[in-house]
């Protein structure tokens, strides 16, 4: 199954990602870790439950996991680089380059046995281990407060 399958909105997402996978392709040497990243960002993107490297080998059609695997820990390409245009991106769909991504890990209570991710760890809002979850949350901030 394609991304534009289930996304709902066609071509202008395959459109769009597309582009996306066009501009960080130029930071790979070669043309087969050119379409590995592409491969696995659809991976990423799926709706597949578990991303591991089989799985994630077998959603895209490759069958065994060398190819992400090759991608992942042998294919040479340029991690600066690459942060670069990742940034670029986020500034440009977040529209503000003054802004600051701000990401907060945080562990909240819960009581019961049956939500997911729950389990005795310590919490610094709650002191000692208790049941409870983590989650990281992010928001953009903006000098001007807004």
């Amino acid at each position: 199954m394609s991304v534009s399958e289930w996304s709902g909105s066609g071509i202008s997402w395959e459109r769009e990602l597309s582009g996306l996978k066009a501009r960080l392709g130029v930071v790979f040497r070669r043309s087969e870790a050119r379409e590995g990243c592409g491969a696995f960002i659809d991976g990423l993107l799926s709706g597949i439950e578990r991303k591991t490297g089989w799985l994630l080998s077998e959603q895209t059609g490759f069958g065994r996991p060398w190819r992400i695997q090759a991608l992942l820990g042998r294919s040479q390409w340029d991690a600066d680089r690459l942060r670069d245009i990742v940034c670029d991106y986020a500034m440009e769909a977040l529209g503000d380059r003054s802004g600051v991504l701000v990401v907060d890990e945080t562990g909240f209570l819960k009581k019961g046995t049956h939500s997911v991710g729950v389990a005795r760890q310590y919490s610094g809002t709650a002191g000692p281990e208790r049941d409870g979850r983590g989650t990281a949350r992010r928001g953009l901030g903006r000098l001007s407060g807004r």
